[in-house]
């Protein structure tokens, strides 16, 4: 598979159980240090809150993931936030509900489906896409076979991420995992071209 769902844009829901307010709030994320950045600034907006609990899930391939119950009894919070993100396969978010406390305990049970029913309702009024998963390549050719070079990219349509022409030309190129095998083995045929690293994940 080199497809993968995410969310375009934040998205929020408030859910009341017995007089605690759960905020819950699903957002895109592409690495664990905006994850960090995003909760900070939930801490410092909701600095008088008694919870603030998350889950998150990164990369395409789903293994990237952790849940935070953040004083709730343990599993009571995160573990189904997470459950959330994983019943609709999405990755590359992070879904945080606080938690006001409205001084009627809920109990273990009580808490697991609130938090999970506030985290399913943010989801739920998110816009949910598909992305591909991409790889780059970095090419090196000389400056006379640049139309060669040119007629494949055009033909194969990778995205020109960045480019230079001195003496030697490079040329970095952004493409489908599932269309690189077929770009590779065309750019393979242009005579003095060589590739300049290995084939990896495109970064954002």
């Amino acid at each position: 598979m080199d497809t993968y769902k995410t969310l375009s844009g934040p998205s929020e829901a408030v859910f009341t159980e017995k007089r605690s307010k759960f905020i819950a709030v699903a957002l895109p994320v592409r690495t664990v240090g905006e994850v960090k950045e995003c909760l900070e600034a939930f801490q410092k907006k909701y600095y008088d809150a008694r919870h603030v609990c998350y889950a998150y899930m990164l990369g395409a391939d789903r293994k990237d993931f952790r849940a935070n119950d953040n004083g709730e009894p343990s599993g009571t919070a995160g573990k189904p936030i997470l459950g959330q993100i994983n019943s609709k396969e999405l990755t590359d978010v992070l879904v945080v509900v606080v938690r006001y406390f409205g001084g009627i305990k809920l109990g273990t049970g009580g808490l697991i489906v609130a938090y999970k029913t506030a985290a399913a309702q943010a989801l739920a009024e998110a816009d949910i896409i598909e992305k591909t998963v991409d790889d780059e390549v970095c090419i090196l050719f000389e400056y006379p076979f640049m139309n060669d070079v040119m007629r494949i990219v055009k033909e194969e349509s990778p995205e020109i991420v960045e480019q230079s022409y001195d003496m030697d030309c490079v040329m970095r190129l952004r493409i489908r995992r599932s269309a690189l095998s077929r770009l590779r083995s065309r750019l393979e045929k242009v005579d003095s071209l060589r590739f300049a690293d290995t084939v990896g994940p495109a970064a954002e």
